[in-house]
């Protein structure tokens, strides 16, 4: 489709500028000081898609952060694209890592550093300029729905109800989602799947106020050694995960399936260098691209107690604190895990601790037919632009809200993302490769033409 690229080729400038306007907005959905700025944000979401050619733009509020719906309907006879993207980021902290203001976007070596520029700002953009090139273009094959929150980072608190009550709005064909990532532009590949959520907090009490730890120490358990060696008890030395139950549901993968994974390029020198460390670490018996797709973890996001300000207070804690996540896998639930995990921490408390846990949020793990026409229309793309077949893969992180999806709407979700897992999501200094920005925009319009011709 010449037409596409001559109207991209054009106007990538323009592409690239309105993108870095929307990164300069600090949409942090996580604290209440920047509710204004997600308000703008939404405002700023709803008037780029009423500029792409989008028919009907609509905010939507929500006992949290709004919603922005938009839509394209060229002829109801025509399948339907619903694309999901959120417009929320994460915290910046700590700011002191940052190279450069997380927005305060800045291009340096072909890419665009700033909050949000891959998560998810970047790519759900990619599908609002793809809509523009198409109805700028007369070429729009399917009818395009949009659904942009902005509580993902915070576990998407209001969705399942917005979905809900808005069932009949929604209504499409496929959900199609950029929020993952490739290999590399040299060796595309296709998510198939992500894996699912479960976060809890857990809080450990030992005497009823904080102790001099000379005069205590020795005879009062200290809540943060005690925390530490419940943690520690959760791996054995195989690195496998000792809950009882844990594996219980795990969707095992085939011979067949690992081989195929095993095709994806991987240079464990290389990915050491990049992290900065000696060795690597996991579960006995899986490879690197293995433990980060097909197998569930369990991971110490934080840990904290006592005092950690500056100089020194000699204090026994009286309670200490943790922050832990497991990533999912088919069959896995959240529900199921978040249980045992909370269970099996009462049940390994010593009498002289007590334990709280509770959990912040979670999501169940989503794979993708690969037989299905949305996945081959994903991979026809891929390959009409890279010229080159995608590898199927499985992302480590996770979307919770796919699995929503498709129970409430009977969808199939599709990932087309273009992220890099060197992105520094979530991290310091997150990225995205302007190369990559563009090359998802000239491969969406390719993914509505070959699911149209599919669908017929």
């Amino acid at each position: 489709m010449q037409a596409w690229k001559d109207y991209q080729d054009q106007h990538k400038d323009k592409f690239l500028n309105e993108l870095l306007e929307l990164l300069r907005i600090p949409s942090i959905s996580a604290r209440s000081e920047h509710k204004d700025d997600m308000a703008k944000c939404a405002e700023a979401v709803k008037e780029k898609l009423l500029e792409a050619g989008a028919d009907k733009v609509e905010i939507f509020p929500t006992a949290g952060h709004p919603v922005v719906y938009g839509e394209k309907i060229i002829d109801p006879s025509k399948p339907t694209v619903l694309v999901y993207g959120h417009y929320d980021v994460q915290p910046a902290d700590p700011l002191n890592l940052w190279h450069s203001g997380p927005f305060e976007p800045v291009i340096k070596d072909g890419k665009i550093y700033a909050r949000g520029a891959c998560d998810d700002k970047g790519q759900f953009y990619m599908h609002i300029k793809a809509l523009e090139t198409m109805v700028q273009t007369n070429s729009l094959p399917t009818n395009v729905k949009f659904i942009i929150e902005g509580e993902e980072e915070v576990g998407s608190p209001n969705l399942a109800t917005f979905i809900q009550e808005k069932k009949e709005m929604l209504q499409a064909d496929v959900i199609l989602i950029s929020d993952t990532a490739m290999i590399s532009l040299e060796n595309p590949s296709l998510d198939v799947g992500v894996r699912g959520l479960t976060y809890i907090e857990v809080e450990v009490t030992g005497p009823n106020r904080d102790l001099h730890s000379g005069v205590y120490g020795g005879a009062v358990a200290n809540p943060i050694t005690i925390l530490a060696k419940m943690i520690a008890s959760m791996h054995d030395e195989n690195n496998h995960i000792t809950i009882p139950g844990f594996y219980d549901d795990v969707l095992e993968s085939s011979d067949a399936e690992r081989a195929e994974m095993a095709k994806a390029p991987y240079d464990e020198e290389e990915y050491k260098t990049d992290l900065g460390v000696q060795e690597l670490w996991g579960e006995k018996g899986y490879s690197t691209n293995e433990r980060t797709g097909i197998r569930p973890t369990l991971e110490v996001n934080g840990i904290w107690g006592g005092y950690t300000g500056e100089g020194a207070k000699t204090v026994l804690p009286s309670k200490a604190f943790a922050k832990i996540s497991c990533r999912l896998v088919p069959n896995q639930t959240s529900k199921k895990i978040t249980e045992l995990v909370i269970n099996h921490l009462q049940s390994i408390a010593p009498p002289y601790i007590t334990v709280k846990a509770e959990e912040h949020h979670g999501g169940d793990p989503y794979l993708t037919p690969v037989d299905s026409i949305e996945y081959q229309a994903a991979a026809k793309a891929i390959e009409a632009t890279f010229n080159k077949q995608p590898v199927p893969v499985r992302g480590g992180g996770s979307i919770p809200i796919t699995s929503l999806f498709e129970s409430v709407l009977g969808l199939k979700t599709i990932f087309l993302g273009f992220g890099l897992d060197s992105d520094n999501l979530h991290s310091p200094n997150e990225k995205f490769d302007i190369a990559n920005f563009y090359k998802g925009i000239e491969t969406i319009p390719y993914f509505h033409q070959f699911y149209a011709d599919l669908k017929k």
